[in-house]
């Protein structure tokens, strides 16, 4: 038996992200399925794991139900010493413990006025003075960070600390909002990491857009990497013969930077497509 994962729409759904990324940054396998935020009936959707409500939920080897990220990350933590979720050094996972509870449990403003939408970036959003009282506090929780530890990640190696932050990089790169030199360092790192790219990626295909989550701001390009140039195309002779991801053989066709490549489905070329470079399977093709 493994875990079972359930998540909402990778766009939008920030807790959903925070808890993909503590199974996906430390190994440990799951079986994930996702309730559709369209309908605007989660707990419904979640009936057969009660008492959960919300997402994400996981659902435990033993059939124990955890639907709570910081519980979460507690749980596989204990489970998994050896995958490194917490920093093994006592006074970094004391600190990262305590930045952890404080972005489960703090920065409403930011969270309300500037919910996570991976698909769009604007510029010139508006500040309330509670979301500029929101990042002085991460500026100042990140740079303490850094005088404890010079990194990569705010403690060193990637941490429980810097899966529940995501969240906040994206809605920072998202609205345009200006924070120091290192908290912008730390936003991109985000915005560059295979994991956060592979996530947003497969929301850009996979998700039903959900408009009571856009703003009228003015708009701009997504602030992260600049993915390769590629498109989906019904014919041509692809390079490869098996998808990167799955070994099947190939049915659907994209055309990256030029050059055309196969995959098994839909999914596969249009994640692809959207963010090549987030996929090392793929690009391992792409190179040789």
């Amino acid at each position: 038996m493994t875990y079972t994962l359930i998540l909402g729409d990778r766009t939008y759904s920030s807790w959903s992200l925070r808890g993909w990324l503590l199974f996906e940054k430390f190994g440990i396998p799951a079986d994930t399925k996702f309730v559709d935020f369209s309908s605007r009936d989660v707990a419904d959707q979640l009936s057969k794991y009660a008492p959960a409500r919300t997402v994400p939920t996981v659902v435990t080897p033993e059939g124990a139900i955890v639907s709570d990220t910081l519980a979460i990350a507690e749980e596989l933590a204990t489970r998994h010493p050896k995958a490194g979720l917490w920093p093994g050094d006592p006074k970094l996972r004391a600190t990262a413990r305590a930045a952890t509870a404080e972005m489960h449990s703090s920065f409403g403003a930011l969270r309300s006025e500037c919910p996570m939408h991976l698909g769009q970036a604007y510029v010139n959003a508006p500040v309330s003075e509670g979301v500029s009282d929101d990042l002085r506090r991460l500026e100042t929780i990140w740079a303490h960070a850094r005088e404890l530890s010079y990194g990569p990640w705010l403690f060193g190696d990637y941490s429980v600390a810097d899966a529940f932050f995501a969240p906040v990089a994206a809605r920072i790169a998202g609205y345009g909002l200006e924070v120091n030199e290192f908290a912008a360092d730390y936003v991109a790192r985000h915005l560059a990491d295979t994991a956060f790219r592979q996530w947003r990626a497969m929301g850009l295909v996979g998700d039903t857009a959900l408009p009571w989550y856009v703003k009228s701001y003015r708009t701009t390009t997504w602030p992260g990497p600049k993915p390769l140039r590629g498109k989906a195309i019904e014919t041509g002779e692809p390079e490869n013969t098996a998808c990167p991801y799955s070994g099947q053989p190939v049915t659907h066709l994209a055309e990256i930077e030029g050059r055309i490549f196969g995959f098994c489905n839909a999914f596969c070329r249009d994640k692809t497509v959207a963010d090549a470079e987030a996929f090392p399977a793929f690009m391992d093709v792409y190179r040789s």
